[in-house]
């Protein structure tokens, strides 16, 4: 299938925004593909989708304005804002790092100080990708066996997948919101009052002066997790299967993405020597007939999981990046745009 050409793509008139909109034109640091196409696993169905980064303007450095991100809904595309995408690569936020180590011909434009950005980026690796990563790829590993459960498993067994993938994602919680002591908010499993039910999960809080924005925050992604699993009722096989071959899919992309960080300390988005056994996945060599997935995939996922605990204490990158070079590349840049040396 030819390659699809991001100048060509952005050409078309639905992108006439990205020039026309006052925050980005001039201001754009960079744009690339995301997705399917940064990754080279798209497909002919395979939605477009345009990521990048625009320095924030003078007034909101100085000024009164401020902005996060420019969202086109209609073509996909989402451009942070200089300020915000710094925050997010510096905790390696798989979306946002990702976008710094894509293939060479998949940049349309990349400035000045877009190329500062690039030249800099070994600033925002660090071990902080086995959570980010490591968490992401858990968060899919827990939908894909949440998915094939819930035809085959009791009900029971299909609480418990929901309460280890809400505890998968309180593992990022500190990092997110005020700390709080371990055991102060307690999951376990359940008789249930529910006529419906005959196990659930059940909480326990013990928090003292704890800001009730972050604990709303928190409630909403225990919440998610529940709904999300809620969603997979109601099967359509061949829609469905899809789907799952996706998830399983990107679940290895995510481990190889940050083995690299970890061994190499590279980023490396467009994973070609990896796209023979990507591409199985997605095209469901690994699932069996009835949906489940062959032994030889989990072996995969362990092989990768060994892979990471071993990283994790050899790696040469550090435990946090360091703030002080990240906050002295920040403050160059927008002292360019204050000064209107862009």
């Amino acid at each position: 299938m030819k390659e699809l050409l991001i100048k060509e793509v952005l050409k078309q008139k639905e992108y006439s925004f990205v020039n026309e909109n006052e925050l980005l034109g001039e201001n754009i640091m960079f744009l690339t593909f995301g997705g399917s196409h940064a990754y080279g696993t798209n497909i002919e169905t395979s939605d477009v989708d345009i990521r990048g980064c625009t320095l924030n303007r003078k007034s909101d450095l100085i000024g009164l304005s401020s902005f996060e991100q420019v969202i086109d809904n209609k073509t996909d595309t989402t451009i942070y804002a200089f300020n915000k995408f710094v925050k997010l690569i510096t905790d390696c936020n798989p979306n946002t790092i990702e976008l710094l180590g894509c293939k060479k011909e998949h940049y349309i434009y990349v400035s000045e100080l877009g190329q500062m950005l690039f030249d800099n980026k070994w600033l925002f690796l660090s071990k902080k990708a086995l959570h980010s990563f490591g968490g992401y790829a858990n968060q899919q590993l827990r939908r894909l066996q949440n998915a094939l459960a819930r035809d085959s498993y009791p009900q029971r067994e299909k609480e418990i997948h929901i309460l280890n993938s809400i505890k998968a994602s309180m593992n990022t919680f500190n990092e997110s919101y005020k700390e709080f002591d371990e055991g102060s908010i307690k999951l376990k499993i359940g008789n249930s009052l529910s006529s419906e039910l005959e196990q659930e999960i059940l909480l326990d809080i013990n928090l003292k002066d704890y800001p009730l924005r972050d604990y709303k925050n928190i409630w909403s992604a225990m919440n998610n997790v529940v709904k999300e699993y809620g969603k997979l009722n109601g099967r359509n096989h061949k829609k469905d299967d899809l789907h799952l071959n996706k998830h399983a899919m990107h679940l290895v992309r995510l481990y190889l993405m940050c083995l690299d960080i970890l061994e190499k300390q590279e980023i490396n988005t467009h994973r070609e020597k990896d796209l023979p056994l990507l591409m199985d996945i997605r095209n469901g060599k690994y699932q069996k007939a009835d949906g489940t997935y062959y032994i030889e995939f989990f072996d995969i996922i362990n092989e990768f999981e060994k892979r990471l605990d071993y990283a994790k204490d050899n790696t040469s990158l550090p435990e946090k990046p360091d703030y002080k070079k990240i906050e002295e590349l920040v403050m160059y840049i927008n002292e360019r745009i204050i000064k209107d040396e862009r």
